[in-house]
């Protein structure tokens, strides 16, 4: 291994005679040469020298070859005259003897070369070696480090018999070199050179001690500090090497404790000698910077070495005690926070040894055993006698707990954004903690919350929820250890604060509240005592301190919104804890265990708020709720009165205050939790609660929170037997009346939750109770009068009808199943009665009143009760209760069993007695309602069956058989009918009469469907219309109702029958027809079509006002059913009525819905009172429906006229006559009127489609955050509707308009895309599967038609081409197809399949039109290929085959139909934007433009979609050959390789078997010269993976770049331009290889390349010779320590033995030319770029700090303690020192120095709290490395002089903060140097 000759020159100018001023000689020798001696005799022994060295560089093969090359330098040595003292060449000869010392060589090298060092000293002499250190003792240092048994004596021989005698002075730099290279001969405690090495190490301490001192010790000097701390240095620095400091440390470290007992009648005068010789070792170990003491011990402690981690525990327990005044009064509180977190760290190892002396540590040494007559001596004051350190617990109190705490909350927060390991270490390190209690007793009150507010802080900076977790189990393990006093303690301490007077802010107060709920919802808090015991007494405090809040309050000033904010989230946590608490925490007087608390009602009643907080302020401070030290503050039986009482109170008192709805709702919630947990015995004030609840029932518009939580109290109390049966029903009226006027029509907010409170109501009560029925009643009838002036308002019908939907959908199993949060559960004694179960109860006397208004046509209720029948809920239960009231009628069941009650001619005889008008009253009221119910009656007549009639049923029905209802309502008329015999007094015939009358009116309406009769004679409708215009602006709209009815009438008089539609055209559209309901169809059409009348003008006016006047919405039911009737008279001119009403009702559409919306809003109110907008907009898109179908019909009868037939040979395939229709020119032609016609419908068809969209996605995605909570099931009812009717409508136009309606979906996509709220952009893909005539099977055909409308509409029919009235592009469409594809279940993937297959065929005959959009067509046929590939239909091998088929072929199309593209790569702006995955961010076009964001996406699911491997192989190939290849053969390289690039090269590289062509393409890459111009941040994330990809898959790749570098020429180099052409491309070309080398190792893991690290240095030492005129020349230098910065980071110290030598001189030489004159030799080899990259080389391995150049440090900077603390005579010997004072840093003072360096150090804080070791050039906080022009002034001005002047210091200040190595900044900072293009030579 031939190793670098260097030069043979002096780096200083040779001298050129005596009279030349001596040139600067470095005090470190290094490099410095003696002035030539003229004497022969040495010049002789000289050349022998020479000679001997110059074997090196040509001999050398293996090992025998260094012990004759030794033996003939020792030879030649040994030739010099006795007189000579000198070594000629004594650079190189001390670095040959380094390199012999190789740890790779055989130990027989190393002794002989160990015994020419012994010659070489002999011969220098004492003086020589002071002077030559620097020279030698680097290349001695390491030895100890790898030597074998026979090396180490002649080692220590060398230093005790040489180094040993060196002038102190000269020792003093290098005294940590020194130290570190003994260490590892203490490792092994057993080995015969243990004591000598100790002695040895001894000897230098004394030697180093200046002249001044005096000893303390056998061992200890007052000199010895500065040994000292170099030693706590060398400790902190090597990591290797502390075993060795350890065994030292053992052995001499001076104990630095004080015994804590002192006899009293010790001799004073002793104690005081004792005392100052304490003080003095003191002074010796912690001077001049204690820091570093401890920082040695932190880092011993944080080793990875268990057994060191034990023997510095141990040497803290015997030498360190926590009470020395070292640790007490010496040092800094930070520096001892920094210890005492190292020391609590060790307990994460779960090992006992460590815990062990840790807790030994902790609470200090035993007290002596002797008896304490005397009591103990207080450290502070010797005279005093206290007995308070008697304990463990008290010293650590003294000593470590105000540190200790201090140390771990400083962790806690410094832990802030880090990883989720970092941040629950502290919480580990808490828990073992608490296994001590005489520490975590004292540690955790302190750390409690602190612990939690971080848990509570990370939950929102985590980054995953499995994160948060992680924390959360480390923090609960925590928790569960702490005390469950001191838990609850801290809670009520928070609450204390929150709510308590105070000057804290709004915000922090919310902040203690938020803390409070997130214990309570994370932690365990119910624990039995948790629960039974602390739970109450927390619930307690809160309502007295809430209770004694409101007394100030009241008596100070009026309260705030905020203040009751705060009381409410206080209630709300008061709840929570009730809810933890079990019943058995509140005993009963017969309970034994609590026998002797009985409530003491005086106690409870006298007790004020503030004594009882202090009580439990008492137990919970002083006592920290430990319950065994202390009784509870209060009995169980009391807390549970007090409990009672106070929330009792709080009710009352918000019950009585005005505008307290929130607070009151909480406060009642809470007592009847309470109530439903308390013994009956406890009282509580159920009068004052009464009477307070009675007069708040007064009040009028009492607001839903504060009725609900009123019915709530009441039917708990009534539950929980608080309150007899008279009481409650005394609260049903005022309860029932409001529960009314919340069920009015205009205000749907909170509909479901009144009538579910009116049922729990009738739950309390009972079914048997019918109060609840009296009132409604009541309430019914309260504005109605009858007689000939007949009043009933519809009002209480409407409410009535509110009540009846929702009771009969009411079952409280499985109510609310939809709401998202659910709101906060109340506590129900029983499950509540179903509403749907028991609606008799309630319901059958309110309804009979409601059907009873059928009688009277004048009453509004009327109208209103008519239009319920048409939209009723539950019409079989109307019936059952008919039945069940007529099956009561006893003179129905007179007849004999035998007869039918049908057909049986018997009669019957009335009696006086017999009810003859309760059944006139059931039957007419029946008549009535088939009078005017619609025919959906008669269906549930006809269909419901009474299943097991009872006994009466059967007397009537004549038979045990089930009936149906038709039938029994049969029978009973036949029955009433029967009865015609009765007594003869006045008033029975007109009854029976009347009876008969009825039913045989009834029975006719069973037996006939009736059919109107028209007359066309009186021609009245103008008038009408006229009228009906008028009534818009009256007051009553029922009116409108009877007039819409007769001007119908009227109307049908002109035209009897109406035109037959003609049929659509088969299989083109699909007819949209009328939904089913209660619009009447028209009769079957006549056989010949008459002209029919137009109508009146003024109609469409007037329908358009009345459907737009705000005073039809009650009746706009009619005014729907109205305008569906006169929809026919207007099939000739429908097109021109249709923009009209299309607007009129979307305009209303919309206004209504803004309006609903407003409605269910937080706080919202709608902005003006539009009448039931729920039902005014279900009737308005019945409306809206009615209208497009009947246009859409007419239209599709105009096409069909005129419609011209197609001759049956032309090809009819899935796009038509596609193929032939390419060919086709189309000629322009002008639109039909038809054409026309369907632009107008298609108009109106969109607007529809967006109005339903709307309101079909309501609710949804980002829009469910801003509903009311409270009206959650209202919403939730009325959202569902109306989606569920837009959606019909939907339905409908889709089936009729696929195409059209489909564009207008894609352009309320496209525009989302614009939304900033990411959930609008996926609702298109929700709506589309809810539609059943949008299945994908239509979809997908329709989306294909729009495509080709607008690349190549002359390939398709005309009934299949688009009209184009949505502006989309095709990039729109496309964009469109594959986010729908994508959303599809893969089991849809066989409807679509075929039709998929005929597009991509057909577009691929003629693929130019869809130039564009075929990259997202390629993505969409990777769609179908990974989803076919999940179902069993995929398993089809010639389906896949097909598809892989059209996918190659598609990427071929791409690349030929688009080849621009590439030519110049990508557009890096283009590029940088793709992100596919991305979409919704970036335009459809930009998406689909964006090919290589696609290829990137489709390359992983290649081998799914092509199957076979070697398809898989020709489409990586296509995509590297058109893609890959081109962007990195293009000239522009390399801007064109994009991140989307390199993702897509990366996916390349994991395809199987690809290997070939992303090798090549990479290889091409990375051997551009181009390459390093490349982005930093492009190189770090995604080249440096691939080159490591690279690397791996072949070997060889280091040794091939390797053996293009040659080594520097001089021969044959002539002057001129070629010549310097030539150099210069030759520097190029090896700066370019060196760069490579560099960069792969960065790529590449830590040792990867160590087999090739011995080649490379070969080469290295081949560059360093390089001179500025050869070829190549020095320039290279800047590069070749790039290299060895690179091999610095990713090589393992062990490995870069054989470096140092070589780096050592060149670092040396590199730096010294910075101070030599310009065009001397030495500058011109170092250009101003090589010593900048020497300085980083420099920079770089002082902050990494590789074990052994920390040997070779001294000769750099100064690595002492000289570096902060200078002595007044100090020289610096280290070269950085040197050439800062060279340069002219001298008059920089030291302490500016510190503070900027430090500054620098902050710039960063570690995971672990610690700042990070960074190099000092070039990174945020350091030096600028960036030279604005290339000059030497410039270079030293900006740069050098401000680092040569830091170094040290800074070096200094990285070892003290204890930082780890940031190596992600120095892989950067290395990176940005690697590719910065500007530092590599142009070629001429």
């Amino acid at each position: 291994m031939a190793l670098e000759p260097g030069p043979r020159r002096s780096l200083s100018p040779d001298s050129s005679g005596p009279n030349t001023p001596i040139v600067r000689q470095w005090r470190n020798q290094l490099g410095a040469e003696d002035t030539p001696i003229k004497d022969k005799h040495y010049r002789k022994y000289a050349s022998g020298v020479e000679r001997a060295l110059s074997l090196f560089d040509t001999a050398l093969e293996e090992w025998a070859d260094y012990i004759s090359f030794l033996s003939r330098l020792l030879k030649a040595l040994q030739a010099r005259q006795t007189s000579t003292a000198n070594i000629p060449s004594k650079t190189l000869v001390a670095k040959r003897l380094s390199q012999c010392l190789n740890p790779s060589l055989p130990s027989g090298v190393h002794q002989k070369a160990l015994e020419v060092y012994s010659y070489v000293f002999s011969i220098i002499g004492k003086d020589g070696l002071s002077r030559d250190l620097p020279l030698y003792l680097p290349g001695l240092a390491p030895t100890l480090s790898f030597a074998s048994l026979t090396v180490r004596a002649p080692f220590l021989d060398l230093l005790e018999q040489h180094v040993l005698h060196v002038d102190p002075r000269s020792l003093r730099p290098a005294m940590k070199s020194i130290i570190l290279a003994l260490l590892p001969g203490l490792e092994d405690e057993t080995s015969e050179d243990f004591d000598r090495t100790l002695k040895i190490l001894e000897s230098f301490k004394v030697v180093i001690r200046p002249s001044n001192c005096r000893d303390l010790t056998a061992t200890d000097s007052t000199g010895d500090d500065f040994f000292w701390q170099c030693f706590f240095l060398a400790t902190i620095t090597s990591q290797s090497r502390r075993p060795g400091a350890l065994a030292y440390l053992a052995r001499k470290l001076p104990i630095l404790g004080h015994p804590l007992v002192q006899e009293d009648h010790s001799n004073k005068a002793q104690e005081a000698e004792t005392d100052k010789l304490s003080s003095e070792l003191s002074n010796l170990v912690t001077s001049p910077e204690p820091g570093l003491l401890l920082r040695c011990f932190a880092s011993g402690l944080g080793d990875e070495q268990l057994l060191i981690q034990r023997g510095f525990l141990d040497l803290l327990v015997t030498h360190l005690p926590l009470h020395s005044k070292v640790l007490q009064k010496r040092v800094k509180s930070d520096d001892l926070e920094l210890l005492l977190r190292a020391a609590a760290g060790v307990v994460t190892r779960r090992d006992m040894s460590l815990n062990r002396r840790l807790w030994a540590w902790f609470l200090g040494p035993d007290p002596p055993s002797q008896e304490h007559e005397n009591g103990l001596e207080s450290p502070n004051s010797p005279v005093d006698h206290h007995g308070f350190l008697n304990s463990k617990t008290s010293y650590f109190e003294e000593y470590g707990l105000q540190p200790l705490t201090r140390a771990l909350l400083a962790m806690i927060n410094s832990s802030s954004g880090s990883n989720p390991v970092e941040r629950a270490r502290p919480y580990r390190i808490c828990l073992s903690l608490m296994d001590r209690w005489e520490i975590g007793g004292l540690v955790v009150p302190e750390i409690f919350l602190p612990v939690i507010e971080s848990v509570k802080d990370f939950k929102s900076k985590a980054s995953s929820k499995a994160e948060f977790n992680e924390v959360l189990r480390s923090a609960s393990v925590f928790f569960d250890g702490v005390e469950s006093g001191l838990i609850y303690g801290e809670i009520i301490g928070l609450m204390a604060q929150a709510i308590g007077p105070g000057n804290a802010t709004n915000a922090e107060r919310n902040e203690k509240f938020a803390l409070v709920q997130f214990i309570m919802t994370h932690f365990n808090v119910r624990e039995e005592e948790m629960v039974s015991l602390h739970a109450p007494l927390a619930a307690l405090s809160i309502l007295a301190m809430l209770e004694e809040v409101e007394e100030h309050k009241n008596s100070s000033q009026p309260s705030n919104g905020e203040s009751s904010s705060h009381s409410s989230q206080a209630l709300d946590i008061a709840r929570n804890l009730v809810e933890l608490i079990p019943q058995r925490a509140f005993p009963t007087r017969s309970d034994k265990r609590d026998s002797a608390g009985t409530i003491e009602g005086p106690v409870v009643a006298s007790t004020t708020n503030s004594e009882m907080l202090k009580k439990i302020q008492n137990f919970y401070v002083s006592d920290q709720g430990n319950l065994e030290a202390t009784p509870m503050p209060f009995a169980s039986r009391t807390v549970g009165a007090l409990l009672a009482q106070k929330a009792c109170s709080l009710t009352c008192d918000s019950l009585a205050a005005p505008h307290q709805e929130e607070s009151m709702s909480v406060r009642s919630r809470l007592l009847g939790l309470l109530l439903s947990k308390i013994p009956y015995e406890y009282t509580i004030d159920t009068e004052r609660l009464l009477s307070a609840m009675q007069a708040r029932l007064t009040t009028p518009n009492l607001p839903f929170v504060s009725f609900k939580s009123i019915l709530f109290l009441s039917t708990q109390l009534y539950t929980s037997e608080r309150i007899p049966t008279t009481y409650l029903s005394n609260l049903v009226e005022p309860l029932v009346r409001h529960a009314w006027s919340f069920l009015s029509l205009s205000e749907p907010k909170y509909h479901v939750e009144a009538v579910r409170c009116l049922w729990q109501l009738q739950t309390a009560l009972t079914t048997s109770n019918r109060d609840i029925e009296a009132v409604i009643t009541d309430l019914m009838l309260k504005d109605g009068t009858t007689g000939t002036f007949s009043i009933r308002p519809a009002d209480p019908g409407r409410s009535f009808t509110i009540l009846w939907s929702h009771t009969l959908q009411d079952n409280p199993s499985h109510s609310d199943r939809r709401i998202s949060k659910a709101p906060t559960t109340e506590f129900r004694p029983t499950t509540r009665l179903a509403g749907m179960d028991h609606y008799d109860v309630m319901l059958t006397r309110p309804l009979f009143l409601m059907l009873d208004c059928l009688l009277d046509e004048r009453t509004q209720l009327f109208m209103m009760v008519k239009n319920w029948l048409n939209t009723m809920i539950g019409i079989d239960k109307l019936f059952l209760i008919f039945v069940t009231k007529i099956s009561q009628l006893r003179f129905l069941r007179k007849f004999s069993q035998a007869s039918n009650a049908v057909s049986s001619g018997q009669s019957i005889k009335f009696e006086e007695e017999d009810d003859v008008e309760l059944a006139l009253y059931y039957l007419r009221t029946l008549s009535n309602i088939f009078r005017w119910a619609p025919d959906a009656f008669w269906g549930v007549l006809a269909t419901s069956i009474i299943e097991e009639p009872n006994q009466s049923l059967i007397e009537i029905t004549g038979t045990e058989n089930s009936v149906s209802l038709q039938e029994f309502f049969l029978r009973v008329c036949m029955r009433c009918i029967a009865g015609n015999q009765f007594p003869d007094t006045s008033q029975m015939p007109l009854r029976v009469a009347q009876l008969h009358r009825c039913a045989l009116t009834f029975l006719h309406q069973i037996l006939l469907n009736p059919f109107a009769e028209t007359l066309s004679r009186f021609r009245i409708e103008d008038v009408l219309i006229d009228r009906l215009a008028q009534s818009l602006g009256g007051p009553d709209p029922y009116i409108q109702v009877l007039l819409l009815d007769v001007i119908f009438a009227s109307l049908k008089l002109r035209d009897a029958s109406p035109a037959e539609l003609p049929s659509s055209p088969a299989g083109e559209k699909r007819s949209m027809t009328y939904p089913s309901g209660s619009l009447r169809l028209p009769l079957a059409p006549a056989e010949h079509p008459h002209v029919e009348t137009p109508p009146p003008a003024a109609l469409l006016n007037c329908i358009k006002a009345g459907l737009s006047a705000p005073c039809s919405r009650p009746v706009l039911d009619s005014w729907v059913g109205f305008l569906a009737e006169c929809l026919p008279l207007y099939s000739d001119s429908i097109f021109q009525v249709l923009i009209p009403l299309v607007e009129t009702l979307c305009g209303q559409v919309a206004s209504t819905f803004s309006n609903l919306q407003t409605t269910f809003k937080r706080n919202g109110n709608p902005s003006e009172m539009i009448n039931a907008p729920e039902s005014t907009l279900i009737s308005l898109l019945n409306a809206l429906e009615q209208v497009l179908a009947k246009a859409h019909d007419q239209l599709l009868a105009a096409e069909a006229r005129a419609q011209v037939v197609k001759s049956p040979d032309q090809p009819q395939g899935f796009f038509g006559n596609m193929v032939s229709g390419v060919f086709n020119s189309d000629a322009p032609q002008s639109r039909s009127a038809t054409a026309n016609d369907r632009l107008t419908v298609l108009l109106a068809f969109q607007d529809a489609v967006r109005m339903c969209f709307k309101i079909w996605s309501w609710g949804q995605g980002s829009e469910a955050g801003n509903i009311d909570m409270n009206s959650a099931s209202s919403f939730n009812y009325t959202s569902l509707r109306m989606r569920n009717r837009a959606r019909r409508l939907l339905e409908h136009v889709f089936a009729a308009e696929a195409l059209e309606c489909l564009e207008t979906v894609v352009d309320i996509w496209r525009t989302s895309l614009s939304d900033p709220d990411a959930t609008k952009h996926s609702e298109v893909f929700n709506l589309l599967p809810a539609l059943d005539g949008s299945r994908p099977r239509h979809t997908i055909p329709a989306i294909f038609n729009a495509i080709y409308s607008r690349t190549n509409p002359g390939a398709l029919e005309t009934s299949r081409k688009s009209t184009l009235t949505v502006e989309l592009q095709d990039t729109d469409l496309v964009i469109f197809l594959v986010d729908y594809t994508r959303s599809l279940e893969d089991d849809t993937m066989d409807e679509i399949w075929q039709d998929c297959m005929i597009f991509l065929k057909d577009l691929l005959g003629n693929p130019f039109p869809h130039r564009q959009t075929l990259p997202s067509l390629l993505e969409f046929a990777a769609i179908l290929g990974e989803k076919v590939d999940n179902t069993n239909f995929g398993e089809q091998r010639k389906m896949r085959r097909e598809l892989g088929d059209l996918f190659l072929r598609l990427l071929t199309a791409i690349f030929t139909t688009r080849p621009a593209s590439f030519s110049d790569g990508l557009s890096a702006s283009q590029s940088d934007r793709s992100k596919a995955g991305e979409g919704r961010l970036i335009t459809p076009a930009d998406r689909a433009d964006d090919i290589v964001g696609i290829l990137s996406h489709i390359v992983p699911n290649l081998p799914k979609i092509l199957v076979e491997s070697d398809r898989v192989l020709t489409a990586a190939g296509a995509i590297s050959t058109n893609v890959i290849g081109p962007s990195i053969r293009s000239k522009a390289f390399p801007d064109t390789i994009s991140k989307s690039a390199l993702t897509l090269l990366q996916e390349l590289t994991r395809l199987p078997g690809n290997q070939k062509t992303w090798k090549k393409d990479i290889g091409d890459a990375f051997n551009d010269s181009r390459f390093f111009n490349s982005s930093v941040n492009l190189v770090r994330s995604d080249w440096l993976p691939l080159l490591k990809l690279w690397t791996i898959t072949d070997k060889d790749r280091m040794a091939e770049i390797l053996s293009r570098i040659t080594p520097p020429t001089t021969a044959g180099i002539v002057f001129g331009v070629g010549a310097t052409s030539a150099r210069l491309e030759a520097d190029r070309k090896t700066q370019l290889n060196l760069r490579r080398i560099a960069a792969l190792v960065l790529a590449c893991g830590t040792d990867t390349f160590v087999t090739d690290l011995p080649i490379i240095l070969e080469r290295i030492v081949e560059l360093l010779a390089a001179t500025s005129t050869s070829s190549p020349s020095s320039t290279t230098r800047a590069d070749i320590y790039m290299v060895v910065r690179a091999l610095v980071l990713r090589t393992s110290a062990i490995h870069l033995a054989p470096l140092w030598p070589i780096v050592n001189a060149e670092l040396h030489a590199a730096m010294s030319s910075v101070a030599a004159p310009d065009n001397s030799a030495s500058s011109d080899t170092f250009s101003n770029m090589s010593v900048l990259q020497a300085c980083k080389l420099l920079d770089l391995l002082i902050a990494a700090a590789p074990d052994d150049f920390q040997l070779h440090e001294w000769l750099f900077v100064t690595d002492t303690i000289d570096a902060i603390y200078r002595s007044t005579n100090y020289q610096p010997v280290a070269l950085v020192d040197e050439l800062s004072e060279e340069l002219g840093n001298t008059g920089t003072s030291t302490s500016a120095l510190q503070t900027e360096s430090a500054a620098a150090m902050a710039a960063t804080n570690g995971t672990s709290g610690l700042p990070l070791r960074r190099p000092l050039l070039g990174h945020p906080g350091g030096i600028n490395d960036e030279l604005a022009v290339d000059r030497k002034d410039e270079l030293v001005a900006k740069i050098l002089r401000p680092f040569f002047g830091q170094l040290s210091i800074y070096a200094f200040e990285s070892t003290y903060a204890m930082g780890a190595l940031d190596t992600e900044t120095c892989v950067d900072s290395l990176l940005k140097d690697l590719f910065d293009e500007r530092t590599i030579v142009k070629a001429l």
